[in-house]
This record gives C-alpha cells, sequence and structure tokens, in this order.
C-alpha cells in the first residue's frame, strides 16, 4: 500500500517537477532554429505533418515545438507515462504504445488520428534502438496518412549523455542550441518501403548534421 501511495505521489509530482526543469533549461540556453519554415508553410494553410527526431534528442523537443498542437507517440511503460504526463504541461497530448506494448492499437490510433487537425510525433529510431535507425513505423505511418515527414533535430553545446541505449542528452544550462527542420518528405504513389526508409534516413542525418554544422560555425560542438 505504501509502495502504491508513492507511486501516485511521483506520477503527481515528477511531471510537475520535469517540465519546470525543462522550461528552465529552454530558456537558460542561447537557441537558434533552422528551417521552421518548412512546417510552417502547412500550419499557415491549416494543414498538419508528422515531425520525426531521434530518440535521444527527447526532452527539449516540446519546448522547440511552436505547432498548432500534437500526439505523440510514447511508450507504454511506467516511463512513458511519467513523459506522457510531462507533455501535458506543454499542451501535447500522447498516443500510448510501443513495438514491444500495445504497438498495433496504438498505430491504429497515429492512422486515425491523421485525419484530425493536430501534428503527430515520432522517434524513428525508438523505443530501444537501434540508434539513429529509421524503423518501418513511421514508413506505414506517412504511407497511410498521406502525411508528409518533416525531420526535426535538436543539439546542444553542452550536456551530459547517458549510459542508455540512445545516449540521451541532458543538456547544460547557458550553453548553445540549435534546432532543426528539413524538408517535408511525402511517401511516393510507386514507392516502396525500402525506397522511403532509405530517403528518410538520409533525411534525417542530413538534417542532424545541419544542426551540428551551425554549431561549429559560433566556434562550438555538439556533445
Amino acid at each position: 500500500m505504501i509502495k502504491r501511495f508513492m507511486d501516485k505521489i511521483i506520477l503527481v509530482l515528477a511531471p510537475f517537477l520535469a517540465a519546470g526543469i525543462i522550461r528552465l533549461l529552454y530558456f537558460s540556453l542561447r537557441v537558434e532554429t533552422l528551417g521552421e519554415e518548412h512546417p510552417r508553410s502547412f500550419w499557415s494553410q491549416g494543414d498538419h505533418v508528422i515531425l520525426a527526431f531521434w530518440h535521444d534528442q527527447l526532452l527539449l523537443m516540446a519546448a522547440g515545438y511552436h505547432g498548432p498542437g500534437s500526439k505523440i507517440l510514447i511508450s507504454a511503460s511506467k516511463d512513458g507515462e511519467l513523459i506522457a504526463r510531462t507533455m501535458r504541461y506543454f499542451g501535447q497530448d500522447a498516443v500510448r504504445g510501443s513495438s514491444s506494448r500495445g504497438g498495433r492499437s496504438a498505430f491504429r490510433h497515429l492512422v486515425n488520428l491523421g485525419k484530425e487537425p493536430v501534428d503527430l510525433v515520432i522517434t524513428p529510431d525508438g523505443p530501444k534502438g537501434p540508434r539513429h535507425q529509421v524503423k518501418e513505423g513511421v514508413v506505414q505511418l506517412a504511407r497511410l496518412s498521406g502525411r508528409p515527414v518533416i525531420p526535426m533535430a535538436f543539439v546542444a553545446s553542452r550536456g551530459h549523455r547517458f549510459a542508455s541505449w540512445d545516449r540521451f542528452l541532458l543538456p547544460y544550462p547557458f550553453g548553445r542550441g540549435v534546432y532543426a527542420f528539413g524538408a517535408p518528405l511525402y511517401y511516393g504513389k510507386e514507392e516502396s518501403t525500402e525506397s522511403f526508409l532509405e530517403r528518410l534516413q538520409l533525411a534525417m542525418e542530413e538534417n542532424d548534421q545541419q544542426a551540428r554544422n551551425r554549431l561549429e560555425s559560433l566556434g562550438v560542438s555538439a556533445v
């Protein structure tokens, strides 16, 4: 009973504290955004997109999103519940599921949400990797929804990399941060799954490198 009580306290307090820490980190950084005209060209017309970013860059992505609203695919695990509740403080909702728990149901829900006025957000290498390798879920989501996929990235000049499968990034305060958005990619009518996956993989890598190059032009390197 005590454990259940403590779990409930953590579920209430931890997301509130995490959201506060994320906002403090974001506002302490000297932030620059590249390529935001790509998603904004859709938002300005009332259209919506699929945003894809690597799992290790998750922490500050909600703070760097300035769109009309989104639904994020988040693991059905206990950690995923904490993340989902944290995202609500940024006005973003979650679709719960992963490749190992509730994945098919969550994917069907995402496809249905493709008909609604919200952006869809996915980490194409999550929830367990391989790191920075696009998996088929986002490809099928693009095919079935007809929406463009826009790569998104975040890099920081100072921070800590955890010893997790994704080398999760915790940016340190008072450094530089760069968000980058890539050009939209559509799944072609006659295109194969493998072809689109390869194109998206390359676009994700190039967009990530674009953000890193910008930091280097400012005299610092990405952690």
